[in-house]
């Protein structure tokens, strides 16, 4: 929906007015966003979290890639991929995202600010930006985490073809522990297989 109904807060209406910023600036995040929030909730629901706690889940994934608003064209849309110096600037994102979270929430400090600044942290402690290790991370980003490499691994982009189902579960597998938190791809296994948001679904794939 791309206009908030009248009732929604101030707050509401300016993060919604970043999200339509970001589509704005590359349209590729903002449906990615778009599924990743579809699939976390998917998750979410099926490790049984709350109403309360599926609302704050589905923000952490609107916003888990907002910060690429800061990040220079050159290397946003990037067709190749990044070297050492522009990789590094694009792992900026996470910081910039919790920025402006915390800014819409008046400076404040947020369970969904942590979850934007940490869904690239990874199980073994290998991720970024703070090297966070097991339940360490945020159980958000922890979800976000699954849902995100699935999704940008089953879509084309100008650097790389787009991988079936099959073979994304195989590498989430392969990941299982080390960039990903085990129980988290299990469950992730059960909820894509019925979900619609499956790789090759609507070509009828088995």
């Amino acid at each position: 929906m791309l206009t908030p109904p009248d009732d929604t807060s101030p707050v509401d209406k300016i993060a919604h007015a970043l999200t339509v910023a970001l589509g704005a600036r590359d349209h590729y995040t903002r449906i990615h966003c778009d599924r990743v929030v579809q699939l976390s909730a998917e998750l979410g629901m099926h490790i049984g979290l709350t109403s309360q706690e599926l609302e704050k889940l589905s923000l952490g994934a609107r916003f888990h890639d907002l910060g690429k608003i800061g990040i220079p064209d050159t290397i946003l849309r990037k067709p190749t991929p990044f070297e050492l110096h522009e990789w590094e600037c694009m792992k900026q994102h996470v910081l910039i995202g919790e920025q402006i979270v915390l800014a819409i929430n008046g400076g404040r400090t947020s369970g969904i600010a942590r979850t934007v600044r940490h869904h690239h942290e990874h199980y073994d402690g290998s991720g970024y930006p703070d090297g966070l290790k097991g339940n360490n991370i945020p159980l958000d980003s922890r979800i976000i985490s699954v849902v995100d490499s699935y999704d940008a691994m089953i879509a084309r982009r100008p650097y790389h073809n787009a991988r079936g189902h099959w073979a994304v579960m195989d590498i989430l597998v392969s990941e299982s522990g080390i960039k990903h938190d085990p129980d988290l791809v299990h469950a992730f296994g059960a909820v894509i297989e019925k979900s619609s948001m499956r790789a090759g679904r609507d070509q009828g794939e088995q």
